[in-house]
């Protein structure tokens, strides 16, 4: 980590209100504390839904605390956006990932273990973990 910086958690979804909601609910979940940069990401610019390439590296800069970026998708297209403006190298601040992990649990594992102060590695880990949650 970088001079007690905070990783930056980035939430993109096709829906400006989901991925605004699930920004919520992580951050509320996370408790009190150590307040984590999250941003979300959702929709088109126009209101519709869809993603946006502007949108999200706009909200990768504004959470990006020097920390690294840990960006969170809902589905198959965002992670193709995501993935494009990783390639283009620019448009995303330095030290950005992509997290393969479910949207809504990943999201909350990713805040709770930014809010320790851990590393990208370790917050994108714990996303990641997520999967193996059971219900039942």
């Amino acid at each position: 980590m970088s001079d007690g910086a905070l990783v930056g958690i980035v939430l993109v979804s096709h829906s400006a209100d989901v991925a605004r909601s699930v920004a919520e609910l992580a951050t509320g979940l996370a408790g009190g504390g150590v307040t984590v940069p999250v941003a979300p990401a959702g929709g088109t610019e126009g209101g519709g839904l869809g993603t946006s390439s502007e949108l999200i590296a706009a909200a990768a800069a504004s959470v990006n605390r020097g920390a690294g970026v840990a960006v969170l998708t809902d589905l198959g297209s965002a992670v193709l956006t995501v993935k494009a403006l990783l390639a283009e190298g620019d448009e995303l601040p330095e030290n950005t990932r992509l997290v393969d992990a479910p949207f809504v649990e990943g999201a909350v594992a990713a805040v709770v273990t930014a809010a320790t102060g851990a590393d990208l590695a370790t917050v994108e880990a714990a996303a990641s973990e997520a999967y193996t949650y059971r219900k039942t």
